[in-house]
């Protein structure tokens, strides 16, 4: 599972990289506040049942706010996807959008990983807490920094503030430095541009008790390989 919110040039995620993604192996893409950015975002949503937005957005918005994982006739993942209210645009509460989703969820599968995408580290924690014990895992997304706090919880759920990034190391949260140094030097609006060089993959493995959905370890994982070949029109 990937969060693929800024994979079509940085921002937002079209339906032909979408499909690239998926048939490179990744089971499900979650999404956040820039899920949105690419105009195709309706038809990605109408074709791809298996990449999912935040939860709490209103009703009547295009997509599913979680999806599932099939591993063989006896174990499913359901995943859910949520995003967070603190500095980041009005939107639902991702408490309130957990407390209604999770019930459903469970009555299918014991295993429950959850995408918290939000700015602040103390409501991805927050989420963390409130979930421990209902779910696998809690991973927060959005900020593009790996934290150190991998751990599991006293309830059994394995928790991380931020996964990471998968994007140019030696960028701005994998954007063209120069671009991003302009912006603070001037206050003056720029046009961001993916960075080029080394890129760093960075994410989390977890174990999980199929019967319990309890989590049973957490491994962090980071590795470096070359830089981006060459750029398709999506970027």
């Amino acid at each position: 599972m990937a969060n693929g919110e800024n994979a079509s040039g940085g921002n937002g995620l079209t339906v032909k990289n979408a499909g690239e993604l998926l048939d490179g192996g990744i089971d499900l893409i979650t999404g956040g506040n820039h899920i949105w950015s690419q105009k195709d975002f309706r038809d990605l949503f109408g074709k791809y049942t298996n990449v999912i937005r935040p939860a709490n957005y209103p009703p009547g918005v295009p997509g599913s706010g979680w999806g599932l994982v099939e591993l063989g006739r006896k174990t499913k993942i359901a995943v859910l996807n949520l995003q967070g209210q603190v500095f980041m645009d009005p939107i639902d509460s991702p408490f309130a959008a957990a407390t209604k989703f999770l019930p459903i969820m469970k009555g299918i599968t014991p295993v429950v990983i959850v995408d918290i995408h939000a700015e602040a580290t103390s409501e991805r924690n927050a989420m963390g807490i409130f979930l421990d014990g209902s779910v696998s895992a809690v991973f927060g997304t959005h900020t593009h920094v790996a934290s150190a706090d991998g751990r599991i919880l006293a309830g059994g759920t394995a928790y991380q503030t931020d996964l990471g990034m998968v994007g140019p190391m030696d960028g701005v949260l994998g954007v063209d430095s120069e671009a991003i140094l302009q912006r603070f030097l001037t206050g003056l609006p720029v046009r961001f541009e993916v960075a080029g060089g080394p890129v760093i993959c960075s994410g989390a493995v977890v174990e999980v008790d199929a019967e319990s959905g309890k989590a049973l370890s957490l491994e962090r994982f980071e590795e470096t390989f070359e830089g981006w070949g060459e750029k398709d029109e999506d970027g």
